[in-house]
């Protein structure tokens, strides 16, 4: 019988992998594969794209094979992926052009600081709802414009495209369709929040060629047919990782939030039709934009380093064999022993965006073992989300509950922690791959596969839950030492550049 699962890639900053869903959101098979990273200079961060598209071309087959399913069986796929990642190429060979540029680059603070001096920083604010940084599309395609030998001819000549992750496996797979999603393209800083076109004055501050630009389109619509790997499958999906979580999460409601723990932690807060522009440090930007209605929005916090700060402290210091058992230590203590580790590796993200700061382990003494850095470590996810909380509330929105997903979600200290410093109840789904069920319900809905967002809610099952209990004093002053900590880490990336 033909049609009875939704594929969806989930192109993701250490992995790529293929899930097929059934109608009722349950995952029936999953092949994934993770790719390099190079680091050829201090604070950059590059993959191959050409590696990541060879990894889909073994992971799709592999997902097929391993549900038992053929191509007959699959309705349509839909795509998530790492947002900001920045990709050019050439439309003839369908090869590359550069290293794809990622989301953890900062090689672009002197281009954004060139914006600030500029007296162009409000602009970008106002239209794209961005405040100017290093972590947005939009510089880095500059960057590359301006580094690569010749791409500033090519890409004025109709020889060179741009397009984050989605535009790339969709050009890919099609051989001829170039366009991005609406979601992705909001994190460029080129995309006006209002219109949901690009800008040309947000163009023409960053001299971009708006040839080499995709189209942007709604996230739930056919874009068009696979001729490889999946030959005539319709690609009817695509959606920025963060904002796929908030879909999978069926977070439809304006005031409903999650949280997505991996490499780095991104808070969504849905806003509806209303953009909120937070002046504490949150970014407002689209949730999601049905084909034929109007986009729903989104407050963003973002921080940079969780699930990394783990793996950091598993590869660089060899503190713990594998990175869950860094659960394992933290309870042989009761506390942090008075030590706090700030991960501001590459600056601090929301709230905050400082990208002076770097990162500081404060508080040690004779006293502070291993079980107490591992601590401090998963308090550091903690306290960050609750930077991140506090800054929606002062934006005027107020949360019931947290729902969380991401590889992180395991930890169950982490967790519980999460809740007793938020003061809020957390809960975990029952399907926790909720990126690539976004995906794969983005496309769905697109091709009648499922109904409507009420088809998808009643989906949602809750598999744990995380009450606060923290005593509101021994809150209130750790969240002062944790302050206290991260002013320290203020101007010391100019401090170490001097």
């Amino acid at each position: 019988m033909s049609g009875n699962v939704v594929a969806a890639i989930d192109q993701g900053t250490t992995s790529t992998r293929c899930l097929l869903f059934d109608h009722d959101g349950r995952m029936l098979s999953v092949s994934q594969r993770e790719h390099h990273h190079t680091y050829p200079r201090p604070g950059w961060v590059q993959h191959d794209a050409d590696e990541i598209w060879r990894i889909v071309e073994r992971i799709v087959p592999s997902a097929l094979r391993e549900a038992g399913v053929s191509l007959d069986d699959v309705v349509t796929i839909g795509i998530a992926n790492q947002r900001e990642t920045t990709v050019v190429w050439d439309p003839h060979t369908g090869r590359t052009l550069a290293p794809a540029i990622t989301w953890q680059d900062t090689r672009t603070d002197a281009i954004v600081d060139q914006i600030d001096r500029d007296g162009h920083s409000d602009d970008f604010r106002t239209i794209a709802g961005l405040h100017p940084s290093a972590y947005f599309s939009g510089p880095r395609l500059r960057w590359l414009l301006d580094n690569v030998p010749h791409l500033e001819e090519r890409a004025r000549t109709g020889r060179a495209l741009f397009g984050t992750m989605e535009s790339w496996l969709i050009w890919k797979l099609t051989g001829d369709v170039h366009v991005t999603d609406v979601t992705n393209a909001s994190r460029t800083m080129l995309m006006n929040l209002r219109t949901l076109q690009w800008d040309q004055r947000l163009l023409d501050v960053l001299d971009i060629p708006a040839a080499m630009l995709p189209e942007i389109r709604p996230n739930s619509q056919v874009y068009g047919r696979c001729t490889t790997v999946l030959p005539g499958v319709r690609i009817a999906g695509a959606i920025g990782d963060q904002q796929a979580a908030l879909f999978g999460q069926t977070c439809f409601a304006s005031g409903e939030a999650k949280c997505t723990y991996g490499t780095g932690a991104f808070l969504l807060v849905n806003t509806g039709e209303q953009i909120i522009d937070s002046s504490s440090g949150l970014l407002p930007t689209v949730a999601y934009a049905p084909e034929g209605e109007g986009a729903r929005y989104a407050l963003e916090g973002s921080m940079a380093m969780t699930g990394s700060l783990v793996q950091w402290l598993r590869d660089a210091l060899g503190m713990v064999p594998t990175a869950p058992q860094i659960e394992s230590l933290a309870r042989t203590v009761d506390d942090n022993g008075g030590c706090y580790v700030v991960p501001a590796f590459s600056g601090l993200f929301a709230p905050r965006w400082r990208p002076d700061a770097r990162g500081i382990i404060v508080g040690l003494t004779s006293y502070v073992e291993r079980g107490h850095i591992a601590r401090a470590v998963l308090e550091a996810t903690g306290w960050q989300t609750w930077e991140v909380i506090e800054a929606v509330e002062a934006a005027g929105l107020s949360l019931r509950s947290l729902r969380v997903d991401g590889g992180m979600t395991a930890n169950h200290l982490l967790m519980q922690f999460i809740a007793d410093v938020l003061d809020l109840p957390v809960e975990r789904p029952l399907v926790s791959e909720t990126v690539s069920l976004g995906a794969a319900y983005v496309a769905g809905l697109a091709v009648g596969y499922w109904a409507d967002l009420e088809v998808l809610r009643r989906n949602w099952q809750r598999a744990a839950e995380w009450q606060p209990s923290m005593d509101p004093a021994h809150r209130a002053a750790e969240a002062r030492r944790w302050n206290e900590a991260v002013s320290r880490t203020y101007g010391w990336g100019a401090i170490a550049a001097g």
